[in-house]
């Protein structure tokens, strides 16, 4: 009997772990095509000499030494980045959830307020950027006439070195509807009853928001900062785009642009795998950016998963 009923439950067992699989099929064909056939080609490549004509031939470990050493506009480019990814995230998120704050405490015209913070997010990039470079223009751009008639230094923006990571935070900081509806989904949702509770042992605002509602949306939290991380990691057509025409080369499609204006400022390491792999044509290089940019993403969000657990594990 038990002989008999033993390849029945394997054959059982078997039928719906096919089933399983069938339903796991359009995720795992997915993960395969989309994520690690193209991750173990880029690993394959950054140690191969591939310019996509010719056979990939090995060269060892040359392209790392050659990224890491030889290449001038590697180091550059990872400043840039990181500094991008420390200033403008974090304005991002601050600013997302001011504004989602204060748009939850309006009584009257919540709606307007909340549709003129969000259309600025729906603006294409290219034509956000070429906008925010002709009102920054130092010459003739209204900001810096403004500013001039009260009396403020103008900043030279997007032909300033110093200045244009700063312009392009703004830019970022002015398209942040996204995060902002994001928050207010959040900052909704928090219990009244709890915040009715501070209030009646004395807590204050900044006590209420401490204690009350951080703690309630840190996972909203958690979510837009790893995103954001992960956005501006793959930062490349705002800078390309303000580097173009800050140097008047957009309107000629004849002439070779070298990524960076002004003084490598605005160069991050997306456009250096661009550069490299689709102008240089040397893949293998590029490879190995797109392979930094990984490992970046991946050191990032793992470090402030585990800020979160400590910060969770403080709490409790």
């Amino acid at each position: 009997m038990s002989a008999s009923v033993h390849p029945l439950l394997r054959a059982k067992r078997r039928k719906e772990a096919l089933r399983n699989l069938a339903f796991l099929s359009p995720w795992i064909i997915g993960f395969c095509v989309f994520f690690a056939y193209p991750l173990i080609s880029t690993v394959y490549f950054s140690f191969m000499h591939y310019t996509g004509f010719n056979n990939p031939t090995w060269t060892g470990g040359k392209n790392w030494s050659y990224v890491f050493t030889e290449y001038p506009l590697f180091w550059p480019a990872l400043r840039n980045t990181l500094w991008l990814v420390v200033v403008m995230v974090t304005l991002r998120v601050v600013f997302g959830l001011g504004v989602g704050m204060l748009i939850t405490k309006i009584k009257t015209g919540a709606g307007l307020f909340r549709t003129a913070f969000y259309l600025p997010y729906l603006a294409p990039p290219v034509a956000a950027t070429m906008a925010f470079v002709f009102l920054l223009n130092p010459g003739t751009g209204p900001v810096n006439h403004i500013l001039g008639g009260i009396g403020v230094p103008t900043p030279g923006w997007f032909t300033d070195p110093h200045w244009s990571k700063p312009a392009l935070t703004i830019l970022a900081v002015w398209g942040v509807g996204d995060l902002m509806v994001i928050f207010m989904a959040a900052l909704l949702d928090v219990p009244k009853e709890q915040y009715e509770a501070a209030e009646l042992d004395g807590a204050g605002a900044w006590s209420r928001f401490r204690y009350v509602t951080l703690p309630n949306i840190s996972p909203i939290v958690m979510f837009a900062v790893v995103t954001g991380v992960i956005q501006t990691m793959q930062y490349y057509t705002q800078p390309l785009v303000a580097g173009k025409v800050a140097s008047g080369i957009i309107g000629n499609s004849g002439q070779q642009f070298e990524p960076g204006y002004p003084d490598k400022s605005t160069l991050t390491l997306p456009q250096l795998v661009y550069n490299l792999g689709f102008q240089r044509f040397d893949y293998g290089s590029a490879c190995v950016i797109a392979l930094v940019l990984f490992a970046l993403s991946m050191a990032f969000t793992a470090l402030l998963m585990r800020r979160r657990s400590g910060f969770l594990s403080a709490e409790d």
